[in-house]
């Protein structure tokens, strides 16, 4: 079973996704921060990561995921941002400053996500 993991501090995103996710099949795992995301990665070795930009800190996100990359973290990552609703930028990606394969504004329609998931888990 494919394993997803959601790090977001936001429970209703995550009870969202999750039950969207698990209702294609596949297996949820959460985290609620950073820290807590990285012990998942190490534990749970998910073929996919659904990261959030702003959690304890505004950029913990983008963080994280420059760390997962410096460490060798090959799978897909998926990051939900709020930012342009919140900050009026646009966040685009780019393999040095935020080394993530795609970006889904919140809040995300279910089919929109199950879509982009199943696009990053099949390349």
């Amino acid at each position: 079973m494919t394993k997803i993991l959601i790090v977001d501090d936001d429970p209703d995103v995550v009870d969202a996704c999750r039950m969207f996710l698990e209702k294609e099949g596949f297996e949820v795992i959460s985290a609620g921060n950073r820290d807590e995301g990285t012990k998942a990665i190490k534990q749970n070795k998910p073929d996919l990561l659904i990261l959030d930009v702003m959690m304890e800190q505004p950029d913990d996100g983008v963080a994280m995921a420059q760390e997962l990359r410096r460490e060798g973290f090959k799978k897909p990552i998926l990051m939900l941002t709020s930012i342009s609703k919140v900050s009026g930028l646009d966040m685009g990606k780019d393999e040095d400053v935020v080394p993530v394969d795609e970006f889904v504004e919140k809040p995300v329609a279910p089919a929109v996500l199950i879509e982009k998931v199943k696009g990053l888990l099949t390349r």
